[in-house]
């Protein structure tokens, strides 16, 4: 397949501006956002015949013909593998604004936004449509110039022929901004020391320690390689959706910085070394010595094979209940630990599994990758007295035999908080994803029957996972966007806890996306040539995004039951899938859609074709899939969720 990539920027001075020098050598892997935050990465696209860059403009007043000219070499090079996209390095650009434009003139190619300007500048784009065809094998630039040669170069380039001349450019020029001379001590160490260090220090989760120059320049390349691409910091929300409170991206400065230091050698500069001065080592528990530490019993994960999920347990020998302000599981063996969840019991379970079904709230969860749970000042969770706590321990194998002894450290508050932190999954054990679909999307949601504010959401999926989102839909049916991964990472897993907590009425629903790539082309796909559905282990698929809000008619004083408020709604979130408030024989999938097809006449009472809120909770007892003690697949992940008012405890689970 080849691809072309379109580059833009809105005409006009920007300032202290230069032409980008003409690239030489390889063109190193990248990942932008289109302008409706889809994710492209350049070296999935290896296996193309070619690869073609394309320059474009925001404000032009030949926007609409240079458009039509560009789809129709699309159109007619799409049917041959080529694949166009386009870049604005723009500075002044905005995603809504290339959104209206390309609404407005029909172009059908995707728009990366470049507002970094580092793809761009690295590419020495020079004018508005100036065409870059690319190599693939070798990532060299073959060829250069306007769109109008595309067509001939592409041909001469199949055919194994020279590649012909260019003609003259004549959009507006993209210029960049002056580059600084930029040093390690002076530039570059107080960045890593702010963003990266933390975790880049001995006995850290990162690979090597940044605690000297030597060590960071060996590993410059790197560093600029997986700032382009996205993976580092690992923190995926898109900073075009939101704002919140844990945000680790970079800034745009930071990223220029970083990435023209790399590029201009990694020079040292004058003074002392401020790492090496620091040499920070990390802390075995980075939020300090737990009040409570909970040891989950030593598990032997084999080098190979199949872990089923294991549910032990450890006896609570508190003799008073405890408020937590913070809780943080410590994986014994990262590697092999997928995931863990917890739920305290009123006992110890006498056949020794603990059965999510007897979980009355979590002390603590983990994902790969993820970090503390830390509530804000009038908010907690709550551990009884005495009982149990349950483990869901996710083992995956990977190469060799380890012992784990994953730890959950529990952090007391020093007073009540006035209301308690409650926990939802949006979850759909109906997904199917079909072999080889390389952007299949899945939705579910959750409807809140009263008014809440939310404080975040945990995104989860596995291997074949590529991006997520989460909407609100308001009563009246307007929708926001309030969080968007364009790039799920399975490696990082975490809450983004939004920086002011959303007001969610009652009525809203919270509506989850997830799309996955289950092509040759996902690196990690362990298999493009099956069907995957819901399941357990890694190689199966999950759609599951966690929400931790309050309800505002609750307080710990004054307790709700939480779960029960959403038993009437959970069904309908995941079959419901085109967010109607009904459900068609259309949209039934998987076992549970085969039990509902069955009795279909039976719960269609008014025999209209569909089967409505009304209906679905009058025959969900004829399904038999929620008896009195029995959860789905869904539920049995997120665990059994909040207790009920007056279960014996002050407080329920985050």
């Amino acid at each position: 397949m080849t691809a072309v990539l379109l580059a833009s920027a809105a005409p006009g001075a920007l300032g202290a501006a230069r032409a980008a020098a003409p690239v030489t050598g390889p063109v190193g892997d990248f990942l932008l956002v289109d302008q409706n935050l889809v994710a492209h990465e350049l070296y999935r696209l290896a296996d193309a015949p070619a690869v073609v860059l394309v320059a474009h403009r925001t404000g032009a007043a030949s926007a609409a013909a240079d458009a039509a000219q560009l789809n129709k070499v699309a159109a007619d090079y799409g049917a041959k593998g080529v694949e166009f996209l386009a870049l604005d390095s723009g500075a002044k650009d905005r995603m809504e604004a290339i959104r209206a434009e390309t609404a407005k003139t029909g172009l059908k190619v995707p728009v990366l936004v470049d507002d970094n300007q580092i793809v761009g500048e690295s590419l020495g784009v020079a004018r508005a449509g100036e065409a870059f065809v690319i190599e693939p094998k070798t990532w060299q630039v073959a060829w250069r110039g306007p769109v109008a040669g595309l067509p001939a170069a592409l041909d001469a380039l199949a055919a194994g022929k020279p590649a012909p001349a260019a003609g003259p450019l004549t959009g507006a020029p993209i210029a960049f901004p002056a580059r600084a001379r930029l040093t390690y001590v002076a530039d570059v160490a107080p960045i890593l020391e702010k963003n990266c260090v933390a975790c880049h220090s001995a006995g850290g989760i990162g690979p090597f320690a940044m605690d000297r120059y030597e060590t960071v320049k060996g590993f410059a390349p790197m560093i600029g390689e997986v700032i382009r691409t996205h993976r580092m910091p690992p923190y995926n929300a898109d900073p075009h959706v939101g704002k919140f409170a844990d945000n680790k991206n970079l800034s745009p400065d930071e990223i220029r910085t970083l990435v023209h230091w790399v590029e201009a050698g990694a020079p040292r500069g004058e003074g002392v070394d401020p790492l090496a001065v620091k040499r920070l080592v990390a802390a075995d528990w980075p939020l300090g010595k737990p009040d409570l530490i909970l040891k989950v019993p030593s598990f032997q994960i084999p080098a190979s094979g199949t872990v089923e999920w294991k549910r032990p347990y450890v006896v609570n020998t508190e003799t008073q209940g405890h408020w937590l302000r913070a809780t943080a599981v410590k994986p014994g063996d990262r590697a092999g630990v997928h995931h863990v969840l917890t739920g305290w019991m009123t006992e110890a379970p006498k056949n020794g599994v603990a059965s999510e079904q007897n979980w009355k709230g979590s002390v603590g969860r983990y994902a790969v990758g993820s970090e503390a749970d830390i509530y804000d000042n009038d908010v907690g969770a709550y551990l009884p007295a005495g009982g149990a706590v349950g483990f869901q321990m996710h083992y995956t194998p990977y190469g060799k035999a380890a012992v784990d002894n994953t730890q959950i450290g529990l952090y007391f508050a020093d007073h009540a908080p006035q209301h308690i932190m409650r926990q939802v999954a949006i979850s759909d054990p109906t997904i199917d994803i079909p072999p080889g679909a390389a952007f299949h999307r899945e939705t579910a949601y959750v409807a809140f029957p009263k008014d809440a504010l939310l404080y975040s959401a945990f995104v989860h999926a596995h291997y074949r996972a590529t991006a997520s989102d989460l909407w609100i839909q308001y009563p009246d049916g307007q929708q926001k966007l309030l969080l968007s991964l364009p790039r799920y990472d399975f490696n990082w897993q975490r809450a983004y806890k939004f920086a002011q907590p959303v007001k969610v009425p009652a009525g809203a629903k919270l509506i989850a996306h997830y799309w996955y790539d289950n092509s040759k082309r996902n690196p990690h796909n362990p298999d493009p040539k099956i069907d995957v559905t819901w399941g357990e282990q890694s190689w199966q698929e999950m759609l599951f995004t966690q929400l931790e809000f309050r309800w505002m008619d609750e307080t710990a004083a004054h307790q709700i039951d939480s779960d029960g408020r959403f038993l009437d709604g959970r069904l309908m979130g995941f079959l419901d899938k085109d967010l109607d408030g009904r459900v068609s024989k259309a949209e039934l999938r998987g076992q549970i859609g085969k039990m509902l097809l069955a009795q279909w006449d039976e719960i269609d009472v008014n025999h209209d074709g569909f089967i409505d809120g009304a209906e679905l909770k009058a025959g969900q007892g004829k399904l038999r899939m929620f008896g009195p003690r029995r959860r789905n697949a869904a539920e049995e992940f997120n665990g059994p969720g909040e207790p009920s008012a007056g279960g014996g405890s002050p407080a329920a689970s985050k």
